[in-house]
């Protein structure tokens, strides 16, 4: 195991601890990937384990095909593969793949508008979602080709009636993103309880609004800073040796 994928089974580790210090988790359910470099291959948790319970030593390499590479205790979810493997497959400018059924994103996926975009949050996911229609667990080889051409060339993809998933370049970028996500579904339905119409935002302020954030996103320095805070704050409750 080389420098580089120690990294990556560190900040992989990190952000699944995230996800349950953030009450994202689902059990355990879902599942958080990254792409090893040079390899058609990706690292992804172990099916039976609590988020909390993931190190970077019992990460699993699984290739595109959903195969275990190399030998384990453990098995991988086999709903991932599905999943995983198509995005890490046809979309080779996204390296990390983040899914989630958090409360909020699931309210979000069930209604037929999607992602209100008039909120702060949901200002900054113009233009980068992309909607997929319900097919049962994501378990068939066969749904693979209809979730990538749902995904299209966006970041989010929204598993209608299900939950979300969120692609982007490298881990931080990945958290970041899933961040903002969380945060524009929990004020959209925040908002859908109180009466009356919300107010809207206009065009030129939306594309203005996107473009900043796409700004913000590319630079990966912001993302990198957001991710090692949280990393941070979250060890001074739960501390662990490989940090």
């Amino acid at each position: 195991m080389d420098q580089a994928e120690r990294i990556l089974r560190r900040d992989l580790a990190n952000f699944y601890h995230l996800v349950d210090y953030f009450g994202w988790g689902e059990l355990i359910f879902n599942h958080i990937s990254v792409r090893l470099p040079g390899r058609d291959a990706y690292l992804v948790n172990p099916f039976g384990l609590n988020y909390t319970e993931i190190t970077p030593d019992n990460l699993l390499t699984v290739n595109v095909d959903g195969q275990l590479v190399g030998t384990s205790d453990y098995a991988a979810n086999p709903a991932g593969f599905a999943l995983h493997g198509a995005i890490h497959s046809h979309r080779h400018d996204v390296n990390c793949v983040a899914h989630t059924h958090s409360i909020a994103v699931s309210a979000v996926a069930m209604k037929e508008g999607g992602f209100d975009h008039n909120n702060f949050y949901g200002a900054q996911l113009i233009g980068r979602v992309g909607y997929h229609d319900f097919e049962g667990i994501t378990l068939f080889a066969d749904e693979r080709p209809r979730m990538v051409a749902s995904l299209g060339q966006k970041h989010v993809l929204v598993l209608r009636n299900h939950g979300i998933a969120v692609c982007e370049r490298d881990i931080p970028s990945t958290f970041f993103l899933l961040w903002i996500a969380q945060r524009a579904a929990e004020v959209q339905c925040a908002a859908g309880q109180i009466p009356g119409p919300d107010r809207q935002i206009g065009e030129e302020i939306a594309a203005r609004c996107k473009a900043s954030a796409e700004s913000l996103t590319q630079s990966g320095r912001a993302a990198q800073m957001v991710f090692d805070s949280q990393v941070r704050a979250m060890r001074v409750k739960h501390p662990v040796d490989w940090a």
